[in-house]
């Protein structure tokens, strides 16, 4: 390739960094169900101010026209018992990045919503519709990059985002895990709901949803790790970051984290967090939040959950900006 064509092809690649950003909630047709609420950050030349978003604060210009073409896009996935909302610092970070961030808020596994928390199948689905709308549908999809499709997930997200990928999970693996483990967080939360550990045992493999379109992924303590081995994470073909908490007491890394690394088909850009939590991958909280909130706001002490996000989310933008197209 000449020269000149070459490092065309290198601009058009890299996003030019954003002075603001702007922001706006959607609803996604989700077939018979009803519509899927997500949030959506991107690239903008308006002004920002700070706006409620939930129990926090963000500064971003609210249905303001989107800024660049050929963004690259970071589809980003909640915890159990979470929202779109649940990562907005990093959605804030990539698309001051240039790229365009979007979350889905998983109906039936969030804060407001438990009703089909167990059905696991259903977030890589809604994932999916997700990234089918920003590229076919929403207003700034002519703006975006289709070749160049990231995914961010966190603890049940991290799960998602795995199958997304091309995981397959075997659920029928939980209820011998219980059995060895009772007292294990999981297990705990299965028997205090009065679900039975073989919930998953007759989930087909088929009904696990993949996105081929998807060329990187990132990870945070992904939930259900053990569930996957070797076979099950040998479709994964995408490059991964693997977050891991040193000190999370949820869900070990014995158990979650560190299946998922050793079983990779390609060796994960890797980190372990020393003296972090499971919940230190959420944002900082304010002390409204944190009152309200403890379980999730709380960090053990000397551990700077503000200083840390910086760092994270700097390490997260950088691994998606060298996403393979």
């Amino acid at each position: 390739m000449p020269l000149v064509a070459a490092l065309l092809a290198l601009m058009l690649a890299v996003p030019v960094l954003a002075a603001e950003v702007g922001f706006e909630e959607v609803e996604i047709p989700d077939g018979d169900a009803p519509p899927l609420t997500a949030g959506i950050w991107y690239p903008t030349s308006e002004s920002a101010a700070p706006h409620s978003l939930g129990n926090v604060t963000q500064t971003v210009a609210p249905n303001a026209p989107i800024a660049g073409d050929r963004l690259p896009l970071v589809v980003l996935s909640h915890g159990g018992g979470g929202w779109y909302g649940s990562h907005y610092d990093t959605a804030l970070a990539l698309a001051h990045a240039g790229f365009v961030a979007a979350a889905v808020s998983h109906a039936g596994d969030t804060f407001d919503d438990q009703s089909h928390v167990l059905e696991l199948w259903r977030r890589p689905a809604q994932l999916h519709r997700l990234v089918d709308y920003l590229l076919e549908n929403w207003r700034g999809h002519e703006r975006l990059d289709a070749a160049r499709v990231g995914a961010f997930g966190f603890s049940n997200g991290g799960f998602t985002v795995l199958v997304a990928a091309g995981g397959i999970p075997d659920l029928s693996k939980v209820a011998p895990f219980c059995e060895v483990h009772p007292d294990h967080d999981l297990c705990e939360t299965l028997r205090h709901a009065g679900v039975a550990p073989d919930f998953g045992a007759k989930v087909a493999a088929g009904a696990w949803v993949h996105d081929a379109r998807i060329k990187a992924v990132v990870i945070a303590a992904p939930s259900f790790g053990f569930t996957f081995g070797r076979p099950g994470l040998s479709g994964v073909r995408a490059p991964v970051q693997l977050w891991s908490a040193a000190d999370d007491l949820h869900q070990p890394h014995s158990w979650y984290d560190e299946p998922v690394r050793d079983d990779l088909p390609r060796t994960p850009d890797y980190h372990a967090v020393a003296g972090a939590g499971h919940y230190d991958f959420l944002p900082p909280c304010d002390a409204r939040l944190a009152r309200r909130r403890p379980e999730i706001c709380g960090s053990r002490p000397g551990f700077d959950r503000a200083a840390f996000h910086q760092r994270f989310n700097a390490e997260v933008v950088q691994f998606f900006l060298a996403m393979p197209r």
